[in-house]
């Protein structure tokens, strides 16, 4: 049996480890090398990348994705695309949805990764349908979780709904390490019967058993696993790809990968991983088990940290991880990646630090329950409605149905500013109206490699009835 090998250092690598800040330039070098060791697809682009990008390195996301392509021949690339989300953090119009598709197809992309934060299937039928006429390989993909809902047989629900949007196969993205081996090879083996397309496996090593949970999944029948290189591997990040590619070729399951290249391609991320020390964390370095109790992904759990040492607070750690659970299911147990994760998060903070529930209520919170972001796994109780919202009551249809057209409307203000409005400056701004500004405009300089984390924490203000929090808001 085949099975293939999904690499993603190049993106959920140096996005777990680095805080998503490897440079182009740092690519470029290794990648002929990468695209002659027999991986099936190496994951490159989307995520936080397209933002970190341009935000901190000041670097066109779309060249990015052009010299990989030029560059990488015989292996397939892929991103991970946020459904509505696109790569930003709130819903998009229809119509940048689909230029955005229809452009990074037309740069080459082979596989769109497709997700939504909620699992609403109703948020990624734009992107699906996009992408499949444009011939590309679609990856309907699940987020998993753990709660009273989300059950082996509501994943199977949620795979059916791909099925019949005609997607190419399915990935179980497992964001925070909570995939055991044993429901990895159950989760499968029912995929497999009631839906029959090709399975990824995907499993951060946040809780330390995600290279169980691969090889349980190839056991049940699933066709591909996701890897990171090692030197940007384990912690919060993937199994490595060179001791998973060993063991499954070993258990009789052909790979197709060079082990001696991938040696050669170790050594040059080890050289990658030296020089870029100053963003590592050393707590996403290491298993943290603490995720099997309280759930939480590490990059958000390092989040929290970073908020309460804003607030003085530290010593309520152990109220906001109690207070996570709580919010989560006042919310509808929405999964913890991004942007939920967030929003869980600081509301969590803000439920401990003000002393009262909900008392301090984000914009982010108040449009989760609204339906903005889509409709939760299980429905918000009507007292939670009732207590954020008050007489206001949630939207039923798909909330992208409410955003009028956008594409063309910052064409034109791009073009009133004297910036070149090609499709792709478009669709940074579009994407990122602050920021990508800034970027267009030639006002963003690299920022310089940092002696030691604590100086790459992406903190941001936010005032909210008057009071003002520090949140830090790291994609997940």
């Amino acid at each position: 049996m085949r099975v293939k090998i999904v690499d993603l250092t190049l993106r959920d690598g140096h996005q777990s480890l680095l805080a998503t800040r490897m440079r182009t330039r740092d690519m470029l070098p290794i990648l002929e090398t990468f695209d002659n060791a027999g991986i099936y697809c190496l994951e490159v682009w989307g995520g936080a990348t397209f933002d970190s990008a341009h935000r901190f390195l000041n670097e066109n996301p779309w060249e990015r994705l052009k010299k990989i392509r030029e560059t990488v021949k015989n292996t397939q690339i892929s991103m991970l695309l946020r459904g509505q989300n696109i790569v930003g953090y709130r819903h998009y119009s229809d119509d940048v949805v689909e230029k955005f598709v229809e452009k990074t197809a037309e740069y080459g992309l082979d596989i769109f990764r497709i997700f939504d934060a909620l699992n609403d299937v109703r948020n990624l039928l734009t992107a699906i349908k996009t992408a499949k006429r444009c011939g590309a390989h679609v990856q309907g993909t699940i987020c998993y979780t753990i709660s009273p809902v989300h059950t082996i047989e509501r994943y199977v629900e949620i795979a059916r709904e791909f099925a019949e949007l005609e997607v190419d196969s399915i990935c179980v993205k497992d964001m925070a390490g909570l995939l055991s081996p044993k429901v990895s090879y159950e989760l499968v083996k029912a995929l497999k019967k009631e839906i029959g397309l090709p399975i990824d496996v995907h499993s951060h090593y946040t809780s330390g058993m995600a290279s169980m949970a691969l090889l349980k999944g190839v056991e049940a029948g699933a066709e591909m696993v996701d890897t990171c290189m090692s030197p940007l591997s384990m912690g919060t990040s993937h199994p490595p790809t060179e001791s998973i590619a060993y063991a499954l070729n070993e258990m009789g399951y052909n790979t197709g990968v060079d082990l001696d290249i991938l040696i050669e391609v170790r050594n040059y991320f080890m050289k990658i991983r030296e020089k870029y020390s100053g963003y590592i964390n050393p707590i996403s370095t290491i298993p943290d088990t603490s995720v099997l109790v309280y759930q939480i992904p590490g990059g958000m759990f390092s989040n929290l940290i970073a908020q309460l040492k804003e607030q003085n607070a530290l010593d309520r750690l152990s109220e906001v991880l109690k207070e996570v659970p709580r919010v989560r299911e006042d919310l509808g147990y929405v999964p913890l990646v991004t942007p939920t994760s967030q929003i869980v998060g600081v509301q969590a903070v803000l439920n401990v630090l003000t002393g009262e529930r909900y008392k301090v209520v984000p914009k982010e919170t108040k449009d989760l329950v609204r339906g903005m972001y889509g409709r939760t796994p299980a429905p918000i109780r009507e007292e939670i409605i009732r207590l954020i919202l008050g007489d206001e009551r949630p939207i039923e249809c798909r909330p992208a149905d409410l955003i009028e057209p956008e594409f063309e409307k910052r064409r034109r203000e791009l073009e009133e500013l004297g910036i070149d409005a090609n499709d792709e400056n478009v669709l940074i701004y579009a994407l990122f109206p602050q920021t990508g500004l800034k970027f267009l405009q030639g006002e963003i300089q690299e920022e310089a490699f940092p002696s030691s984390v604590a100086s790459v924490e992406g903190k941001f203000e936010v005032e909210v009835d008057g009071s003002k929090y520090k949140v830090d808001v790291r994609p997940i």
